[in-house]
């Protein structure tokens, strides 16, 4: 049975291995009811198409390094995670970022120098196998309409990903990223907790920029997704009420946010 490449996976992959109608004729797919893989994990990749959806529940950050994506934040340090609960049981109501409701599949190259992509999924996840319920994901050796849409939902992810990378060459262009520190007054406390480890939009440079350009953003649909980054940040202070409700705040008057290598 043919595996793709293993080095180098994803967050929350395993292992990877494209799905075929030979080797996965019997596979059926359940519905997951709790994610595991999700405890202790704070930061998620993002795509811009989420930015407006995701603002509303989740604090939008980029990580560092010249080759930054957009992450939301799910908890405020490294191993906290304010939305799962110990067993993976994630809280009712939240958005879930596109990234968490893809999994355990994802669209793959085989070969490095490939230029089709192949549909993959994660042996080692619960939710699928050889299974007497469930969806199946192969009948007469064709995929099913279940197969179509999981298909269908990993070649949107990657068109979303290819605009969330135009975004991000939007913004190192104009120079809008900057180190971002976020301070939170817990009262009672003298010093305020300090989150560092993660890059936001420069407002100042924001405001410099010449009209014909905002203008240019506003018709292209840009602008909005900045404002939707900057104005998720207030709901750091609302993960952060989380967190010290769930006595998960380290101790210490300075902490850093982090952020995982993607």
């Amino acid at each position: 049975m043919a595996s793709a490449p293993q080095s180098n996976l994803p967050l929350f992959f395993k292992d990877l291995m494209p799905l075929n109608s030979k080797d996965h004729a019997n596979y059926r797919a359940r519905p997951m009811s709790k994610a595991p893989w999700l405890v202790g994990q704070h930061a998620i990749p993002l795509t811009v198409d989420e930015f407006v959806s995701a603002q509303r529940d989740l604090p939008i950050v980029f990580s560092t390094g010249e080759d930054a994506v957009p992450l939301a934040l799910m908890g405020l340090n490294e191993g906290v995670n304010t939305f799962v609960d110990d067993e993976g049981k994630v809280m009712d109501n939240l958005y879930l970022p596109a990234y968490i409701r893809r999994h355990p599949y994802m669209l793959a190259r085989l070969k490095p120098d490939a230029d089709e992509m192949s549909l993959c999924f994660d042996p080692t996840a619960e939710n699928i196998g050889e299974f007497e319920d469930g969806e199946p994901l192969f009948e007469d050796g064709k995929p099913t309409e279940f197969t179509k849409q999981i298909l269908e939902y990993c070649e949107q992810f990657e068109q979303a990903g290819q605009r969330t990378k135009a975004f991000m060459d939007e913004l190192r262009q104009h120079d809008l990223l900057m180190d971002g520190e976020i301070a939170i007054q817990q009262q009672g406390n003298d010093k305020p907790f300090v989150y560092r480890g993660f890059q936001m939009i420069n407002q100042d440079k924001l405001r410099e920029l010449r009209g014909d350009q905002l203008r240019k953003w506003t018709e292209s649909g840009l602008l909005p997704l900045i404002w939707a980054q900057i104005f998720s940040l207030d709901v750091m202070r609302t993960i952060f009420g989380r967190q010290l409700q769930q006595g998960k705040v380290p101790l210490g008057d300075a902490m850093t946010a982090g952020a995982p290598t993607i």
